[in-house]
C-alpha cells in the first residue's frame, strides 16, 4: 500500500518555530478536510478527552520492566532485582527509579495476550483488535484499519482541535511511510491515515513535514514563491488578494491551518520551561512527549507517539544496542543495552505521567505505553551480528506481556493480572488486547460497537470482540 504522498515546493525556514512544507498524507489536507466532512458523524459523547498512545515498537522485555521474576530459575531470571515503589506491594525493575517514586499514579497490566508472535502479524494483531486476514506473509500493510484512524473517523466533526488533525503520529523518518508500523486504515481510506510528524523536535531548524498546499491551490495563488515565504508573508498575500473568501470551504480550511498561529503554536516547543524539557530530557523521545501533550491540551484525540531507537541526539549507539526493542541475542546483549535504554524510557514515561498529573490532566487525557507483544521467558544465546561474541536476548513471545497505563480519571497504584511463575502466560485476568481498545474507546466516548463498511460495503464493527478493563473505569 502507498502512504500516498505527495510534495510541494519545499519548507520554509523560519528562525523562531517551524516551516511547513513537504508531504500531505492521502488526498492532501483540502481533501482530507472534504472527506472528513462527508463522513457521518457517529461519535457522540462530546467529552473533552484524549489519548496518549507509547509505541514500543520491537517488543519490550516484560521481565526486563513490570513483571520481574526473581524467583524462576537461572535459565529465566535475568541480573536485575526488582525494586519496591511507593505503593505498597507493587515492584519494577530497579533500571526503573523514576517510575517506583510514582507507582500511585500509573497502573501496570500483566496479562493482554495473542497469539501472533512475529513483527507484521504481532503490528496487526495488536494495532487493529482482528487477527490478520494473511499471517504468515511478513506483511506490515493492514488489511484492517488501525485503532487510532477508526477513533479518528469516529470523532469526526464531533471534536474541536483547534485547526489540528485529530489524529497524530509522532516519530522519526520511519513513521513516513504508513505501513512501517501497522497504521494503515485499509478500507477506511488513505485520508484516514494518521497525520504523521517525522522532524527531530530537538533540531534548530524543526519544521513540520506534512502539511502543505494542494498544487492546484498553489497555483490559484498566483505565486507559488509565497509558499517559501513564510507563514507571515503568506497570511498577508492571501488576505491581500481576495482568494481566500472565494475558495470552497475546504481549501479555506486547509489554508486556515497552514496559516494558524494556534497550530503553529502548538508545535512550538520555545513555549516550554527549560527544567521541564530538561526533565523529559533533551532528545527525539522526550521532546515528542512534550509535543504530545502540547496537542492533546488543545484537543486532538489521539496522539501516538513512536519510541523505538533512544540512540538518538548525541546519544552513541554502543556495538551491543540495538534500534528498536527487538532483543534478540543477534541484535543485542539485552542486559547491557538495557542499562542504557532503559534509564532513558524511565526518565520520559515517568516524566509523561508526572506531567499530566501536575497540569490536571490526568482526568481527561489516557496514557498507554506498550509494544505488540513481549519477550520470551527463558533466556537465549547467540553471536551478535556487531559484537561477534556470544551475548544473552530474549525472542519474540506473545503469550504475556506488559503494559504501562496512567490517567483516564481511573484508579492507578494497580497491578492487573498475573503470569505464572516464570512468566509465560497469564494465571489471573487473561486478556487480549481488544480488551485495551475497549477500554480507550470508552474513554473517548466512542462506541466500538459502531460499524464501517469494509471493502466490498459489508459492515465491519470497531471491534468484533473485548470489553473495557472495570479497574480501569474512572473514578466517579
Amino acid at each position: 500500500m502507498s502512504d500516498g504522498t505527495s510534495f510541494c515546493p519545499g519548507p520554509v525556514s523560519r528562525r523562531s518555530f517551524i516551516e511547513m512544507g513537504g508531504a500531505a498524507c492521502g488526498l492532501g489536507l483540502a481533501g482530507l478536510l472534504e472527506a472528513k466532512a462527508r463522513s457521518m458523524t457517529v461519535g457522540q459523547s462530546g467529552k473533552d478527552t484524549s489519548v496518549i498512545f507509547v509505541w514500543l515498537p520491537g517488543g519490550p522485555p516484560h521481565m526486563e520492566m513490570y513483571d520481574m521474576k526473581p524467583e524462576a530459575p537461572k535459565e529465566y531470571r535475568g541480573p536485575f532485582m526488582p525494586i519496591k515503589t511507593n505503593v505498597p506491594g507493587i515492584e519494577v525493575c530497579e533500571l526503573l527509579p523514576q517510575h517506583a517514586k510514582i507507582a500511585d499514579k500509573f497502573n501496570i497490566i500483566r496479562s493482554i495476550h495473542h497469539g501472533f508472535a512475529n513483527h507484521p502479524d504481532g503490528h496487526r494483531r495488536f494495532l487493529t483488535g482482528r487477527k490478520p486476514s494473511t499471517p504468515g506473509t511478513g506483511t506490515f500493510v493492514n488489511d484492517t484499519p488501525c485503532v487510532g484512524s477508526m477513533a479518528s473517523a469516529a470523532l469526526d466533526g464531533v471534536r474541536k482541535t483547534q485547526g489540528l488533525p485529530n489524529y497524530i503520529v509522532l516519530g522519526d523518518r520511519r513513521v513516513k511511510k504508513v505501513d512501517t508500523f501497522s497504521f494503515g486504515s485499509a478500507y477506511l481510506g488513505s485520508h484516514r491515515h494518521p497525520f504523521r510528524v517525522s522532524a527531530d523536535p530537538t533540531a534548530s531548524d524543526f519544521k513540520i513535514e506534512n502539511v502543505t498546499l494542494e498544487r492546484t491551490t498553489a497555483d490559484r495563488l498566483g505565486d507559488r514563491n509565497t509558499l517559501l515565504n513564510g507563514f507571515d508573508n503568506l497570511r498577508r498575500d492571501v488576505d491581500a488578494s481576495g482568494l481566500l473568501g472565494s475558495m470552497d470551504i475546504f481549501n479555506r480550511k486547509a489554508m486556515e491551518m497552514m496559516t494558524s498561529p494556534k497550530v503553529r503554536k502548538a508545535f512550538d516547543l520555545s513555549k516550554e520551561k527549560d527544567s521541564l524539557r530538561d526533565r523529559f530530557g533533551r532528545h527525539e523521545w522526550g521532546q515528542r512527549a512534550i509535543l504530545a501533550r502540547r496537542l492533546v491540551e488543545r484537543g486532538v484525540p489521539w496522539v501516538t507517539v513512536v519510541m523505538e531507537n533512544p540512540y538518538v541526539s548525541g546519544i552513541k549507539m554502543p556495538k551491543y544496542g540495538a534500534f528498536n526493542w527487538d532483543s534478540h541475542a543477534v541484535n543485542c546483549h539485552i542486559f547491557d543495552e538495557a542499562r542504557v535504554r532503559l534509564s532513558i524510557y524511565d526518565k520520559v514515561v515517568s516524566a509523561m505521567v508526572e506531567d499530566l498529573h501536575a497540569r490536571g490532566l490526568n482526568k481527561r487525557v489516557l496514557l498507554v505505553v506498550t509494544g505488540e507483544f513481549g519477550r520470551t521467558p527463558r533466556i537465549a544465546y547467540g553471536t551478535g551480528i556487531k559484537t561477534k561474541v556470544s551475548q544473552p536476548g530474549r525472542d519474540h513471545w506473545a503469550r504475556a506481556m506488559s503494559m504501562l497505563v496512567s490517567g483516564g480519571g481511573m484508579r492507578t497504584g494497580q497491578v492487573i493480572g498475573a503470569t505464572n511463575k516464570k512468566g509465560e502466560e497469564p494465571i489471573q485476568r487473561a486478556m487480549t488486547p481488544n480488551d485495551l481498545w475497549a477500554t480507550v474507546y470508552q474513554h473517548l466516548g466512542v462506541d466500538y460497537t459502531m460499524e464501517f463498511p469494509d471493502f466490498a460495503g459489508r459492515p465491519m464493527p470497531m471491534l468484533p470482540f473485548g470489553e473495557p478493563i472495570p479497574e480501569l473505569n474512572p473514578v466517579t
